[in-house]
């Protein structure tokens, strides 16, 4: 049975983002959840909490990371979180508790009655988007704080059909505080022309960084350069020409994680510090 309509008890933190979403627009994050994260999800003796947080105006992908996450492991608990009371009372409908559930909040993360330990892993996307930049350590500390022991906060934007999105992996560090692991670039292969188009869906944390000076503009300028330079690989495709670019940047010393079966995706991930901006490690 649905959860009961949700009560406005409290004053979530954060505020209300313009709730466009779609079908299908965060599988590519969804698909790097399922593989980077499995080891996190699979160790818990308990089901563990994987939270939607700041899901718009439709559960649709909600309800799609349920569905995906069990392929790694079948007793895997999701919660929708959205800070307009609207909206959670859309999602109640679709609610099959314990597996997926729906609640009202913000960057305080709560969790429904009955639903276990904290969060293994928080997906925040398209939410910190229309925040200011200096906003982001404080909603990324909030949210980590909330995390189980190795838990993660998997934090980026996307385009609104999801072909281009990016994220970083943020964990909670020794002294408690937000320890950013990695920063993950996704295209769709075909019909890309030039790798840093993806800039234009950096992070918050990122997107103002994108000019000289910052490592992550310089990322952007390798990545055009190595797509060149592998352009007569176009003709075997996309994917091997990206594939080349990965190599290319790997060998340039670019901290460029996995191989190709990851980068054959339209994936790149990369250790934080290549491209964490001046002020903030």
């Amino acid at each position: 049975m649905p959860s009961p309509a949700p009560r406005r008890r409290f004053a979530p933190v954060g505020e209300i983002t313009r709730g466009t979403t779609n079908p299908n627009r965060l599988r590519r994050v969804d698909r790097w959840i399922a593989a980077a994260l499995r080891h996190e999800l699979r160790a818990p003796a308990e089901p563990p909490v994987v939270i939607d947080l700041g899901y718009g105006a439709s559960p649709v992908t909600v309800l799609e990371l349920a569905q995906r996450l069990r392929a790694v492991r079948e007793d895997i608990r999701v919660v929708g979180v959205e800070i307009d009371p609207e909206r959670v009372a859309r999602g109640l409908p679709y609610a099959d508790p314990p597996r997926v559930d729906f609640v009202l909040g913000g960057f305080e993360v709560p969790l429904p009655a009955g639903s276990g330990g904290a969060p293994t892993v928080v997906r925040a996307f398209n939410v910190l988007r229309q925040y200011a930049e200096d906003d982001v350590p404080a909603a990324w500390a909030r949210v980590v704080s909330r995390l189980a022991p190795g838990g993660a906060l998997v934090e980026g934007t996307c385009d609104e059909p999801g072909r281009l999105a990016a994220w970083v992996d943020v964990r909670r560090g020794p002294d408690a505080a937000p320890a950013p692991r990695s920063l993950t670039l996704a295209w769709r292969l075909a019909g890309l022309n030039t790798p840093s188009v993806v800039a234009e869906r950096l992070p918050k944390v990122l997107i103002h960084r994108n000019v000289p000076g910052e490592r992550v503009h310089e990322l952007m300028r390798a990545l055009d350069d190595a797509w060149a330079r592998n352009a007569p690989l176009a003709s075997y495709g996309a994917r091997q020409r990206f594939v080349a670019t990965a190599r290319d940047l790997r060998s340039a010393g670019w901290p460029v994680r996995g191989g190709p079966a990851r980068w054959r995706f339209g994936e790149l991930t990369l250790d934080w510090a290549a491209v964490a901006p001046h002020g903030l490690t």
